[in-house]
């Protein structure tokens, strides 16, 4: 059985991540997304708001699960006899930083590998970090997002909450 950890901040989830989850279902016999909880960096939303939206986002995919997870992704990966970390990449700027990634989690834990996922090209523009402003800007991003997560984002900066 290969089962596969695909982590991330998902601060929002996006359709992207979901094509990408979706995908690596379809690779490996189990999919853990792993989401980053670091109480040092600031997010959009909160742990609970991101873990609830990517289980609504997952919740027809048997085969997936999904965690919030507050320490080294390989040791996520060690705890749960998780061998493969799944990546997903846009550019060959994301291959530079997860390629430099994926070496330092080879060095912290020899038995993990990685595999890179190219995105696919309907999701290529598609960043975490632009939808917050999009939302903010009233720009329909409904192909950008599931509606969850856009509601969310949108009560969210109608009550100056973001």
């Amino acid at each position: 059985m290969v089962k596969a950890v695909f982590p991330g901040s998902f601060d929002p989830p996006t359709n992207g991540h979901l094509n990408l989850i979706k995908r690596g279902a379809k690779l490996f016999d189990s999919v853990d997304v792993v989401m980053s909880v670091n109480y040092q960096k600031k997010y959009m939303l909160s742990p609970e708001e991101r873990f609830d939206l990517m289980k609504e986002m997952v919740k027809d995919l048997p085969n997936v699960k999904v965690t919030l997870w507050d320490k080294l992704i390989v040791d996520y990966a060690k705890d749960n006899n998780i061998r493969v970390i799944m990546r997903g990449v846009r550019a060959v700027d994301d291959f530079g930083y997860e390629f430099e990634l994926s070496m330092l989690n080879k060095q912290l834990n020899p038995e993990v590998e990685t595999i890179f996922l190219p995105t696919e090209q309907k999701y290529f523009v598609l960043r975490s970090s632009s939808i917050k402003e999009l939302v903010s800007l009233g720009a329909d991003v409904s192909e950008m997002i599931p509606h969850n997560v856009e509601n969310l984002l949108r009560d969210k900066i109608k009550n100056n909450i973001l």
